[in-house]
């Protein structure tokens, strides 16, 4: 059967599409009360569903942990088996049927009623058993799947994802979740290193800071550059304040020049008043410095408050961290 593949993509999303612009204009008081039910949870959301709806109901719950809500997802089936000892009176259960039959997660509900839980069901039947089993009712009323035959959940479902997205999102919202809260959730990927790593956390420090005071002498720099493999030094006064730096293309300058390297003080080799980072800053920042510069730098001298000398951080230390 030949068909025209781009074509009837187009359909498939226009289809979709066309049932998200229904269920928009059936959204009523319920969805409203449904979100300030959740709001006021004093325990936890547990959201469930067989088949295609319980995946949907898994990445529900996944966004609403990651934006401030306590969510979680439980299987119906295993439900059946031992899992509805993690629901409480006081938490809120979201249950996801199309039809509103499946005879799973009605079992579930029927003993979720006995607890006590609250039931927020996402349907497309209003007069489903499940329907009758919940306080609130989000029904979406019957939508033309996108498959072919009408059968396989895809414009259900794609209605379901974005209610709960919606809903995760706008408790977002209105429990004031901030971008450093979504960071400390984020901890792995690289959203959550940019947002949450210090610069402290990758640095060269202690015994590993590559630092010397300006008074010493240049065999002992060129020592502690090489021992510390780090490409450059922090240059500090006596009060170990951040007086100038040192890289290797200082060193190569001074040689190219054919000067007698060793009879120099280290001040007429720095680069004084060099660009530097404090500490406690974001290190996705640190990285912005270095590549903003008219001519990119490899390493920053790293100072606290006080401006003390802490710390090297090197390109190589924020590649290595995944940023």
């Amino acid at each position: 059967m030949s068909i025209n593949t781009l074509s009837e993509i187009k359909k498939i999303i226009d289809v979709e599409i066309s049932g998200l612009q229904t269920f928009k204009e059936l959204l009523n008081k319920e969805c409203e009360c449904a979100i300030n039910e959740i709001f006021n949870c004093k325990g936890k959301v547990v959201l469930t569903g067989m088949g295609k709806s319980g995946l949907i109901a898994k990445k529900i719950a996944s966004t609403m942990a990651s934006t401030g809500t306590l969510a979680m997802y439980m299987h119906p089936g295993e439900g059946m088996h031992g899992d509805l000892g993690m629901v409480r009176k006081e938490d809120i259960i979201m249950a996801l049927s199309n039809s509103g039959e499946s005879y799973e997660l009605n079992v579930v509900l029927s003993i979720v009623k006995r607890i006590g839980a609250k039931i927020i069901a996402i349907t497309g039947k209003e007069n489903s058993t499940l329907a009758k089993f919940a306080d609130i009712v989000l029904c979406y009323g019957e939508v033309k799947e996108a498959c072919p035959l009408n059968v396989a959940p895809t414009t259900s479902t794609t209605i379901s994802l974005v209610l709960g997205d919606a809903i995760a999102l706008t408790l977002m919202k209105m429990k004031d979740f901030k971008i450093d809260d979504f960071a400390l959730y984020h901890p792995g990927g690289r959203l959550g290193k940019q947002l949450i790593m210090k610069v402290s956390d990758i640095m060269l420090s202690d015994e590993n800071n590559p630092a010397i005071e300006e008074t010493s002498s240049i065999k002992d720099m060129l020592l502690k550059i090489t021992e510390k493999q780090s490409g450059a030094i922090s240059i500090t006064d006596k009060d170990g304040k951040l007086a100038g730096i040192i890289t290797d293309y200082n060193i190569r300058n001074v040689l190219q020049r054919e000067k007698d390297i060793f009879s120099m003080q280290i001040s007429q080799i720095m680069t004084k008043s060099p660009v530097y980072v404090y500490d406690d800053e974001k290190a996705i920042k640190a990285l912005e410095m270095m590549k903003d510069r008219g001519k990119p730098i490899t390493v920053l001298p790293v100072v606290n408050r006080e401006s003390v000398v802490v710390g090297m951080l090197r390109m190589h230390d924020i590649i290595r961290a995944g940023l």
